[in-house]
């Protein structure tokens, strides 16, 4: 009976076991989907915008590298262990309670992403129809159809990954030639950006800063990785799709339309099609989102009340929430505390990725337990991990006063070095004071 409630919660706080492993091709479609929203087409824009083509395609490049270094260090951990992050964060550093911490900021966040995603989809679909909808019918249609797909989990994320990436990309692929029709492409990349210039750095930290969070759950989708090297390619075949191959697209249309703003332009002015894109963007990434807030949540219950709460009636909680914080506008102002988990979530990475494959202090117990495809027991596991606290928030803090260099990579980088180094002497006192 009990394994029977765990495949219906989607294993939101269990091992994936190999036997429900998906292929190479899902979990690939699944995180291109997620990386390939609209937004990304913005961030190419404002690169496009602001510097020059080859500028813009090295900041792509180093951005790339270090989501690439977040997003693989995570997501083999992720698919060698079956574990989602949060979960996996009790034995990468934090402990129980330190992981709920982690839980509810991931939930928090992408459950506002959810909202955000959902008020565009509605924006959209009552454009299409000429106001005659209303924004607030809008938003609860598309709300309740993105949360009574999520609802039947992972597999049909699946699903819905296999219909609307090809379909999207083959709608970009339409309006983008559109747009680019005429002009000469070897003139649009030697031509001078006309917006205000923007640093290496500064163009590194647009790259990375949009993506790192969605590299922070990449162990939501990996733990279905039938092994490492699946993981590996589905993380790199995705980071070239969304970093390259949109990146590359949107910076053309900047330089041919002389404008940042590509996204309405690409939705508003090819109608129906354009309808299509923003529904088909909108779809495969809110999937995602509204799947790891229910994962971070689940989580965060299990572990302070210490009941598996339904998982399909935690996403229909989850997705009336955001439908209704869309339907309320209040996600407009909600939209700068997303922006700063740019600077909030990659300690937590670092923290994760310094304990899991440096330190090493659960890594016994994570092996003996995975071949049994169980969980280390609650007594076995930390209650709190303080020194993964007191990086991630003081890193937090600094990050969000100090705006020198590349934000994010300089919160990944610090937050490593302080936990390492307090644990280093800690384990150093211990052994005296033996």
């Amino acid at each position: 009976m009990r394994k029977n409630n765990i495949i219906s919660d989607d294993y939101a706080v269990s091992r994936v076991p190999l036997k429900a492993r998906a292929s190479l091709l899902s979990t690939t479609l699944i995180r291109v989907g997620a990386m390939t929203a609209l937004s990304q087409f913005l961030i190419g824009a404002t690169l496009g915008h602001s510097m020059t083509f080859g500028q813009a395609m090295l900041a792509t490049f180093i951005g790339s590298l270090l989501l690439e270094f977040v997003s693989l260090g995570l997501g083999i951990a992720g698919a060698r262990e079956g574990m989602s992050t949060s979960l996996l964060a009790r034995w990468c550093g934090f402990g129980r309670f330190g992981s709920v911490l982690i839980g509810m900021v991931i939930a928090i966040s992408f459950l506002g992403w959810f909202g955000v995603q959902n008020s565009i989809s509605a924006k959209g679909l009552n454009y299409a129809f000429n106001d005659q909808l209303g924004f607030t019918w809008s938003a609860i249609i598309s709300g309740i159809a993105l949360t009574v797909l999520v609802a039947f989990g992972f597999r049909a994320l699946s699903w819905t990954a296999i219909v609307s990436v090809p379909v999207f990309f083959l709608v970009i692929g339409w309006i983008a030639t559109s747009l680019l029709m005429g002009h000469n492409i070897t003139d649009l990349i030697s031509i001078a950006p006309s917006g205000t210039p923007f640093s290496l750095g500064t163009g590194v930290m647009v790259v990375a800063g949009g993506a790192i969070s969605g590299a922070l759950i990449t162990p939501d989708i990996s733990r279905y990785c039938k092994n490492g090297r699946h993981a590996f390619w589905m993380i790199t075949l995705s980071i070239i799709a969304s970093e390259f191959i949109v990146n590359t697209i949107a910076i053309l249309i900047a330089h041919a339309l002389d404008t940042s703003d590509v996204v309405t332009i690409m939705t508003q002015s090819a109608g129906w099609i354009g309808l299509l894109a923003v529904i088909l963007a909108v779809v495969k990434v809110n999937d995602v989102n509204l799947y790891s807030s229910s994962l971070a949540l689940a989580n965060a219950i299990e572990c302070i009340a210490g009941k598996r709460l339904n998982h399909v009636g935690l996403i229909f909680g989850l997705g009336i929430a955001g439908t209704v914080l869309s339907i309320a506008g209040i996600l407009d102002n909600f939209l700068n505390f997303l922006i700063l988990m740019g600077v909030v979530f990659p300690p937590v990475a670092g923290v994760i990725l310094v304990e899991y494959y440096i330190l090493r202090t659960s890594r016994k117990l994570l092996d003996t337990t995975r071949d049994k495809e169980i969980l280390p027991t609650k007594k076995l596991t930390p209650s709190i991990g303080w020194p993964a606290i007191i990086s991630w928030v003081a890193v937090s803090v600094v990050g969000l006063i100090i705006e020198w260099g590349i934000p994010s990579l300089n919160a990944l980088l610090v937050a490593s070095v302080i936990y390492w180094t307090m644990c280093t002497v800690r384990k150093v006192y211990s052994t005296k004071m033996r």
